[in-house]
């Protein structure tokens, strides 16, 4: 994977037209706040919605949270949520219903002018990318690798459910879901959400069993529509104590063994072989990454 990706487990949904969650959003945990001008903004609040942006964004990253725009998919007001949202402190844009490689192409010539144009470094506003339709999905694996401004993929469960005529439930989304990881990891970027719908966060321990799973899938990170769901996401998608011992140990084993020139290493009573290791490897870089940034 790249190596300029965020180090995120859990990004939050917040109503930037919601003055209290904006006030109170950067005390929950979550790794990346979303001020969200879509789906959580009534359509008569849009134009006041772009003119919260940047007085939101010192609230919400106060306490070291990565700050995300998620935008509207219509043009005419894509394009005015793009100007309302390149702007300083934001880290990325959360591109929704990305139905081909050309819809990127199009909003990231947007965004090079504006950061010309504003002083801001090229290439500064990153892009999370949303897959919300069939049509979509069909071209994923060239959206995730349209542009180098894409950090993150993800498959969005209820409208993507819908347009597609299924229940927002695992066994519908397990396919699509996968097959997200897989253009994600081929593309070098972050694989972005779980197998299950993000609209029920009352049952704790049946959401906790659902983002376990996830990550075993491949999934790194994920969004929450509620504060409830930020710790489990935050557990969930981070190494345990455990798991980074074990990975310390085999490496360390791994790499006697080559040191002395055997051919076949034993670790716990089983035999691991470069895939393994690579896979330990991964669990310490993913650790190492998260205290770098004082999370985990």
């Amino acid at each position: 994977m790249r190596d300029d990706l965020p180090v995120w487990r859990s990004l939050m949904f917040v109503p930037v037209t919601a003055e209290k969650f904006v006030r109170t959003g950067a005390d929950k945990g979550a790794d990346a706040i979303i001020l969200d001008l879509e789906d959580a903004v009534a359509p008569s609040q849009k134009d006041h919605a772009r003119t919260l942006i940047a007085d939101a964004i010192p609230q919400v990253n106060r306490n070291g949270a990565d700050v995300v725009v998620r935008v509207n998919r219509p043009w005419r007001m894509l394009v005015r949520d793009i100007e309302a949202a390149v702007i300083p402190g934001v880290t990325a844009l959360m591109l929704t219903k990305v139905d081909s490689p050309e819809h990127v192409w199009a909003v990231a010539e947007m965004v090079d002018e504006l950061e010309a144009e504003r002083g801001l470094p090229p290439g500064k506003i990153k892009f999370l990318v949303l897959v919300e339709t069939a049509v979509g999905f069909f071209r994923i694996e060239h959206i995730a690798k349209a542009h180098p401004r894409i950090v993150g993929l993800s498959l969005g469960s209820e409208d993507f459910a819908a347009d597609v005529g299924a229940q927002s439930e695992p066994e519908a989304l397990f396919y699509p879901k996968q097959q997200t990881v897989f253009a994600a990891r081929a593309a070098g970027i972050l694989p972005m959400g779980f197998v299950g719908s993000i609209a029920d966060f009352r049952d704790q321990e049946a959401f906790r069993a659902i983002v376990r799973r996830s990550r075993r899938l491949g999934f790194m990170c994920a969004s929450a529509i509620h504060p409830l769901q930020v710790p489990v996401l935050n557990d969930e998608f981070q190494p345990t104590e455990a798991e980074v011992e074990r990975a310390q140990k085999m490496v360390a084993a791994y790499d006697k063994a080559y040191a002395e020139g055997l051919g076949a290493v034993q670790f716990e009573g089983a035999m691991i072989d470069v895939p393994v290791v690579n896979r330990a490897q991964s669990v310490l870089k993913r650790a190492a990454a998260l205290k770098a940034r004082g999370r985990g």
